[in-house]
């Protein structure tokens, strides 16, 4: 079929395949979703302040 002739590297072979396709069906699946991650507005706002704060102190 292919020539190959160990199973290990066949199996190799079709892994890496698989996991090619995995991730081709994990992106197109999560293409448009929003950020979880992403912290509020309000959250930034006060992480911002303190940075500013704390480099006026420096």
């Amino acid at each position: 079929m292919l020539n190959i002739p160990d199973l290990w590297v066949l199996l190799a072979f079709v892994l890496s395949l698989g996991s090619a396709a995995l991730c081709v069906f994990w992106g197109l699946s999560r293409w448009n979703q929003d950020d979880r991650d992403e912290e509020p507005p309000a959250k930034v706002e006060h992480w911002s302040q303190q940075e500013t704060a704390v480099e006026e102190k420096l």
